[in-house]
């Protein structure tokens, strides 16, 4: 294994991964997720694991017999601003205190404020980041609908007309657009070029589900919405409302409750899919309150924790 040995008595730090160490982590990321219904690593994550040029620290720890007992995450591309953390032990060896010495490496390999993502907010990790000194500083929910339920044909506003995205023609315009859209949003507004590369080239990306509103007379954008579907090995198909955002000066006039409903008609007719989820801040109370108003329920709850 690539790293060296850290202070921590079972685990191992490494600035770099490889392919068999990137493997062994998703299936044990995959293998937490079918138990805990909650993947234990998000997109942002998964992603990194794959760029060999992300910076990262990675913390490992295994069993007697080289099996990957657990594993932790660190975004450490911007730490002045916080780093990104992560962290999963595999179902069968929990409560043997993996968990406690891997975010305690989290914190002593931190060089800044450490942000880390509990996923599924279960009771042992609110526990474990009260006994470290960590605090609960959001909370995302993971809201669902069934897309058999009846779903309202979307009424786009006068001049305003839908559009498949164009990859290499809207790139810039949708992520000028996508920074306005999400001005306050620690993530989602800082999306580079890059970032957008990355996903127009997963194996999920579907042009035809990235619907844009645009005004008719200027073709300029007005907001969009970016579907997803989750197919996965032994599980049901799944679609998700990925990243929708309407352009500030076009607030109010319906327009995100029409991309809403067009992206699920797409979702449903074009895929053939029975169910959608979404994730949105608590603190967001009115997409919450879109949302509810369109048929979604709470599903669950991932919690972001601070400590620095």
């Amino acid at each position: 294994m690539s790293g060296t040995r850290s202070t921590g008595e079972q685990v191992h730090r490494a600035g770099r991964l490889t392919p068999t160490e990137i493997a062994e982590v998703l299936a044990l990321a995959r293998t937490a997720g079918d138990t805990d219904g909650a993947d234990p690593l998000d997109e942002h994550v998964l992603l990194r694991l794959r760029d060999e040029r992300a910076p990262a620290t990675h913390l490992l720890t295994r069993a007697d017999d080289d099996t990957l007992t657990g594993y932790a995450h660190l975004d450490t591309s911007a730490p002045a601003s916080g780093i990104g953390a992560e962290l999963v032990v595999h179902p069968a060896y929990r409560r043997r205190g993996i968990g406690r010495a891997l975010a305690r490496e989290m914190v002593a390999a931190a060089t800044g404020p450490l942000r880390a993502w509990a996923h599924g907010d279960h009771p042992s990790a609110a526990a474990l980041a009260v006994d470290l000194g960590f605090l609960r500083a959001r909370v995302l929910w993971q809201l669902r609908r069934p897309l058999t339920a009846p779903l309202d044909p979307p009424r786009l506003p006068d001049g305003v007309a839908l559009r498949a995205f164009r990859p290499g023609q809207d790139d810039d315009a949708w992520l000028a657009l996508n920074a306005r859209a999400f001005a306050d949003h620690p993530e989602q507004g800082r999306w580079t070029a890059e970032d957008l590369r990355v996903r127009l080239g997963e194996p999920w990306f579907d042009p035809a589900g990235f619907l844009l509103a645009v005004e008719s007379a200027t073709g300029r954008l007005l907001g969009f919405h970016w579907t997803k579907v989750h197919e996965r090995e032994g599980s049901a198909r799944i679609g998700e409302v990925y990243v929708l955002g309407v352009e500030p000066s076009a607030h109010g006039g319906g327009l995100g409750r029409a991309l809403t409903t067009a992206g699920l008609a797409y979702l449903r007719e074009q895929r053939g899919l029975d169910r959608v989820m979404l994730y949105v801040d608590e603190s967001n109370t009115g997409a919450v309150a879109l949302y509810e108003r369109i048929g979604f329920v709470r599903s669950s709850a991932h919690v972001n924790y601070h400590l620095g």
